[in-house]
């Protein structure tokens, strides 16, 4: 399908709720791969083997993923961020459980919207976007207390809490590096190949730097395996070209919205594959986000 659609039809629908289930898994996929692979490994290994992914597809389909042209700059800088944004959340699952994790990494719209006019002076938030921003604010913050004072998943709850709003700080830093640079311009491929290539060199440096013990491939588990390559080949390569090509070829509003449901199934995963708790405030925080999201993210009222 080359034209552009301007309404989403059954593909779309199906496989925007298919990128949302699998991202809603992905934490708890890389929680359960933490018992045997520590957080920098597996992260960095993600990373690379779904950058030779994206290289190979290129080259299978005939594209020149070039380095000239002034991206670089850019590329570094979403890399760098990207390789933070990822070592902040496995190493904060450590603490925290999967569903709060997604709660609070989803907040990263906000920190768009709130950065966006630096990048760009036309996208500024109105009163009602503005609204909604305070209110997943308030949520995330109450759920956060909750950590501090009655936490589930251990007395260092709070850190990994805290480790997830880091990483939703530096994934908005990551668009707002794109956006702001040449690398806005570039084709997807390109885009996804920087944050991939540059995150997983340090990643796995940063795994060498620490003292990370790398154990031998044939001791890892046969669930491991699978889960590794579930997240590096299903999640971080192929859920990721398949949003890109819909939003080449549907209405980027529309596909957006469908975004809100990712915390929601990222909280069913955490509760119903890991069995972690749901309580009343993180089942409210959840609400505030989806519910704040669709309000930032709302269609610009015509004049």
């Amino acid at each position: 399908m080359s034209e552009r659609k301007t309404r989403l039809d059954g593909i779309a629908v199906a496989s925007l709720l298919l990128c949302c289930a699998l991202w809603g898994t992905n934490h708890v996929a890389a929680k359960l791969v933490l018992a045997e692979l520590p957080p920098l490994l597996q992260a960095g290994l993600r990373s690379l083997g779904a950058a030779l992914l994206v290289g190979l597809w290129a080259w299978g389909r005939g594209q020149r993923l070039s380095l000239r042209g002034g991206t670089w700059p850019g590329g570094l800088l979403a890399g760098l961020l990207f390789a933070g944004e990822f070592a902040c959340i496995f190493n904060g699952l450590q603490f925290t459980n999967a569903s709060r994790m997604t709660v609070f990494l989803y907040t990263a719209p906000f920190v768009v919207a709130l950065g966006m006019p630096l990048v760009a002076k036309a996208e500024r938030p109105d009163a009602v976007q503005l609204a909604g921003l305070g209110a997943a604010f308030a949520g995330v913050a109450w759920a956060f207390a909750e950590g501090l004072h009655a936490p589930a998943a251990g007395d260092r709850q709070w850190l990994g809490d805290a480790l997830g709003v880091v990483a939703a700080v530096l994934w908005g830093g990551t668009t707002l590096a794109i956006r702001g640079s040449r690398l806005g311009n570039a084709s997807p491929e390109l885009t996804l190949l920087y944050q991939l290539g540059v995150s997983g060199v340090l990643l796995l440096g940063g795994s060498l730097a620490i003292g990370e013990a790398w154990p031998a491939l044939a001791s890892l588990s046969p669930r491991v395996l699978v889960l590794m390559g579930f997240q590096t080949v299903v999640i971080t390569f192929a859920s990721y070209l398949l949003w890109f090509w819909l939003m080449r070829h549907y209405p980027a509003t529309q596909i957006s919205a469908f975004a809100l449901l990712t915390p929601l199934f990222g909280l069913l995963a955490g509760v119903g594959l890991l069995g972690e708790a749901l309580t009343p405030r993180l089942g409210l925080a959840c609400a505030a986000v989806v519910v704040g999201i669709a309000l930032v993210n709302r269609p610009p009222r015509r004049a």
